[in-house]
């Protein structure tokens, strides 16, 4: 089937045709659960002041068996859902960086970092303590236990001497316990690992989540831990990353995703200390970066890779999905591509060789724009669907 819809350009009005998605290309996954701005008009634009339903560019998601957590970015706060909401537009029940849910802005809206963010990302729930990604205040915040009550500071505080400092690398040179933007953190095996984007590398604590000022045992995509240069100073490589984002993995796998290289670096077995990568996936090999933006387009190619998750719940196997951010979808594997192949599924483009935004449409139910973060936890899948200002949980049926 065919449809065709009237796409709005500045100065010109264009048609253009796209094919309905088709079941077969998508596994049987589709939306289940709006979360965030209504779309009305056609475009999901959130009001000027927030609310605990409403959210601006969401940048991660945590899915888990009794939460769900959101990232809302552009707003400088974390929302919490106790349980996972099943009606469109459900409201949070708590919010983490503002005083309330209709405030916003950098630092609780001026009150300062100690309750504050700064641009967070990267969200996680593991052994019941909440851990954030304050990537622009350049540290990791940590809650004991999943907060019930909106504006509770965290227990903890990773990468900083204090909770009012928030300078990159602590004002200082880069080291084991530093970080410069750090945006993705995830925990894979008995490690806890950060994304510290900013200084192009991926640290990993042994024995999971660390203390306060304990060093990193080991740094990927870095000589040492003083360096911080982009690719290691050189060309692209099997061992060094350009905007390395997200982290995934199991026992016997490590995944990265290298948005800036366009790319994903995984390391099997487990790496013990830095090293070259032993899978590529979405590149010809390791010395590749290529920007994949304009057809025709593959289910083996990225264009800014920014998540990445692997799963083995759902009676199916192992299961990866990637957020191929500026190609406006995601993209799934049955299993783990270790030999580089194209995606088994796309999922809100109508083929592997479409990538507009909305499908250069309205905002449907089914469409992307710019996805950012995503969750997967059996047959369920959350999307941080980050230009349209909303999270949208997908099920496989």
């Amino acid at each position: 089937m065919t449809r065709f819809t009237v796409r709005h350009n500045i100065g010109r009005t264009s048609v253009r045709a796209f094919a309905a998605p088709d079941v077969a290309l998508s596994d049987g996954w589709s939306p289940e659960v709006w979360l965030g701005a209504p779309a009305p008009g056609g475009l999901a634009l959130p009001p000027a002041s927030p609310s605990m339903a409403w959210m601006y560019s969401p940048r991660g998601v945590f899915l888990g068996r009794n939460h769900l957590v959101v990232a809302d970015s552009g707003n400088h706060r974390v929302l919490v859902w106790h349980g996972i909401p099943d009606t469109d537009e459900q409201p949070a029940d708590v919010v983490l960086g503002q005083r309330d849910g209709v405030t916003e802005g950098r630092g609780a809206g001026g009150r300062g970092p100690e309750r504050g963010m700064n641009l967070p990302t990267g969200v996680l729930v593991h052994d019941e303590r909440l851990v954030v990604a304050d990537a622009w205040h350049h540290r990791i915040l940590i809650w004991d236990t999943v907060p019930r009550t909106s504006d509770t500071p965290p227990d903890v505080i990773i990468g900083q001497p204090d909770a009012s400092s928030v300078e990159p690398n602590r004002g200082a040179g880069c080291s084991a316990s530093t970080f410069y933007w750090p945006f993705g953190i995830a925990m894979v095996g008995s490690r806890f690992w950060v994304a510290d984007t900013g200084n192009r590398r991926v640290l990993g604590w042994d024995n999971g989540i660390p203390d306060p000022d304990q060093p990193a045992d080991i740094v990927l995509g870095q000589p040492d831990a003083g360096a911080r240069d982009e690719n290691r100073g050189g060309a692209v490589g099997p061992a060094s990353f350009r905007w390395p984002h997200d982290i995934t993995g199991n026992d016997d796998l490590l995944l990265i995703a290298d948005a800036g290289d366009h790319r994903l670096l995984g390391w099997s077995p487990l790496p013990a200390q830095d090293r070259d990568a032993d899978i590529v996936l979405g590149q010809p090999d390791f010395t590749s970066a290529d920007e994949w933006p304009y057809g025709p387009h593959t289910g083996e190619r990225f264009r800014f890779p920014y998540a990445a998750r692997l799963d083995s719940g759902g009676g199916r196997g192992e299961r990866l999905a990637v957020a191929d951010t500026a190609n406006n979808r995601i993209l799934l594997w049955d299993s783990i591509p270790r030999d580089g192949r194209a995606a088994d599924h796309v999922l809100a483009q109508p083929t592997f060789a479409a990538n507009g935004e909305n499908r250069w449409t309205s905002v449907q139910r089914d469409t992307l724009c710019w996805p950012y973060g995503i969750a997967l936890r059996g047959d369920r899948l959350a999307v941080a669907d980050s230009g349209n200002n909303r999270v949208v949980i997908w099920r496989r049926t």
